[in-house]
């Protein structure tokens, strides 16, 4: 389930999280958003249905881990509204179903479209690689090459393959994404002080 790793420090453990920080969840309709959510808040996996609008949670990993997941619909109709959710986000995670091989344009063109935000820019990003207990699901590898991900030199990214049902991969890569925000908040303290 391992991943690939794109401008990645390892020099901290989950400090950054001293305040809350926000992580914007989004990816397609029917890529395990929500479950993925719940996995990491309840330890569960809950049956949903299609989101329509959003979920919001604050997701607790020890005493000093509490971060703000926001949980935003995939149906085409509501992706227009995704770059209003994006404001003060401190990381993206971008759920990819790697079991639906027709879909794969479709992902690349809103992940690249959303990239383009100013909002976005240089937020870190984790790829989440849902769906890897399916049969012939496309690999963190795989993944990193139909989606171009080497074309986003200006941010720090991480692909990690998952499966939201049983949760394998899902904390490995949120302690990831926390180190990215960790390096990312500290590298722009730096910036300012010059």
């Amino acid at each position: 389930m391992g991943g690939s790793l794109k401008k990645l420090s390892t020099n901290g453990g989950l400090g950054l999280f001293r305040k809350n920080s926000r992580i914007v969840m989004l990816g397609l309709d029917a890529a395990g958003k929500t479950t993925i959510l719940y996995k990491l808040k309840l330890d569960e996996t809950v049956s949903t249905i299609p989101t329509i609008g959003f979920n919001v949670e604050t997701v607790k990993h020890s005493k000093s881990v509490s971060f703000t997941v926001w949980d935003i619909g995939g149906q085409q109709k509501l992706r227009p509204l995704w770059k209003h959710y994006l404001k003060g986000t401190d990381g993206l995670i971008f759920v990819v179903d790697c079991w639906d091989f027709t879909r794969v344009d479709e992902v690349r063109e809103e992940l690249s479209n959303l990239l383009a935000l100013p909002e976005m820019q240089d937020v870190p990003i984790m790829i989440f690689g849902n769906k890897q207990d399916m049969r012939g699901a496309v690999n963190p590898p795989q993944l990193i090459e139909q989606l171009h991900m080497n074309r986003y030199n200006n941010h720090s990214w991480y692909v990690q393959g998952t499966c939201a049902v049983t949760g394998e991969g899902i904390w490995e890569g949120i302690e990831i994404i926390a180190e990215m925000i960790k390096d990312h908040k500290r590298d722009k303290r730096r910036k300012k002080k010059k």
